[in-house]
């Protein structure tokens, strides 16, 4: 039996536009904690071979932390002697100046047992039973099937044959094919499993023949909208020609979520939540009276965090453009108030209904006269 761990689309270095600084880097920071984790599993299950299918930094040419940091916990690894195997994918193509080039400092800091795909003559013999084969991209997009550009079985080959390529099949709705994989690939090639990266939710497909093309997911989720992330595939081949069996383990720490709230209620429930591994997108679709307006704010910022303490949220995204605030009864709101500014008040009320900037001033003045002491 072969024992593989199947993983992909790592994508260190990833930049998180929507985020924060301080988040984006909490969340770039993630990405290369999950790789302990993924050795760990690996480990757990005693694999044969760990198979990283393409995109394992965002580009090729990433920042010096990223590809120092993946080579020391790569060298951290005590007494372990598994073969690890990286393929460039279509973020990180192997070419001149890329962080897979044999030239490049990153090469010269890897173990033994990290095999670089270099070219499409890449094989990897597992004992005498086994063999993977690869092959990489070069470019950053591309119409050739490179899991068609992988040998075919000989005659009298009985070992077990793992493809490796980063590519997307033809079935995937509203996804661009790049480096287009066909579905019986696998059959042409005679293969046994198929380890493919790029979509970033775990698939199996299944072809004509008992051989799978599978994407593992990517351990850690990079967007909103995607689903079916963070895990990596733990896959069991008892010999060639025997379906595999694939199993998802759960690699990944952070989830993405989008939570729309519709009353103030709803919003100290969310508030009180640990969130603390979550990266929230924070939307209001409610109406609430000005005096409620500061204990919104206060949520908020319970849900950011400050410099003074941390944020029930680990990242977050706000928008507030659904937030409707209704000034309420002018005459409740200026009861007791000083004459000259309940003149300014009324004046400004008497512009709001046709002019959003003085609504708005109203309502701020509104709320000062409100909150101050009597």
């Amino acid at each position: 039996m072969l024992k593989i761990l199947h993983t992909a689309d790592l994508h260190l270095g990833l930049e998180f536009g929507l985020l924060t600084a301080e988040d984006g880097r909490k969340l770039s920071r993630a990405r290369l904690d999950v790789v302990r984790t993924i050795l760990s599993v690996a480990d757990l299950h005693a694999v044969d071979v760990v198979l990283w299918a393409g995109d394992v930094f965002d580009t090729p040419e990433p920042a010096e932390d990223w590809w120092r940091g993946l080579a020391g916990i790569f060298r951290s690894q005590r007494h372990w002697s598994r073969p690890v195997v990286l393929l460039p994918g279509n973020h990180d193509p192997i070419k001149a100046q890329s962080v897979f080039h044999r030239d490049h400092p990153f090469r010269s800091l890897l173990p033994e047992w990290v095999h670089v795909v270099e070219s499409g003559r890449f094989e990897l013999p597992v004992g005498d039973d086994a063999v993977i084969l690869a092959a990489p991209c070069q470019t950053t997009a591309g119409a050739e099937d490179l899991a068609l550009s992988l040998p075919t079985r000989a005659e009298g080959d009985t070992r077990i044959r793992v493809g490796l390529v980063h590519g997307s099949t033809f079935d995937i709705e509203g996804h661009q094919t790049n480096f287009p994989i066909a579905r019986d690939a696998p059959e042409q090639r005679g293969l046994d499993y198929l380890a493919v990266g790029d979509t970033h939710g775990h698939r199996v497909i299944a072809g004509p023949g008992p051989a799978p093309i599978v994407y593992p997911g990517a351990p850690e989720q990079a967007r909103f909208g995607e689903t079916d992330t963070g895990s990596v595939a733990v896959v069991l081949i008892p010999r060639a020609g025997a379906r595999p069996t694939i199993i998802p383990e759960r690699v990944g720490r952070w989830t993405w979520r989008d939570e729309t709230v519709t009353s103030l209620p709803a919003l100290r429930r969310l508030a009180s939540e640990d969130l603390s591994t979550t990266v929230l997108r924070l939307r209001f679709d409610m109406t609430i009276p000005v005096t409620d307006e500061k204990e919104v704010g206060e949520l908020i910022r319970q849900l950011r965090g400050d410099l003074a303490s941390t944020g029930r949220a680990g990242a977050l995204v706000v928008d507030r453009s659904g937030l409707r605030v209704e000034v309420g009864a002018l005459e409740d709101v200026m009861s007791g108030a000083p004459e000259t500014l309940a003149i300014v008040a009324n004046t400004l009320a008497a512009v709001s209904e046709h002019d959003d900037e003085a609504r708005r001033a109203a309502q701020l003045l509104y709320r000062m006269l409100s909150e101050a002491p009597a």
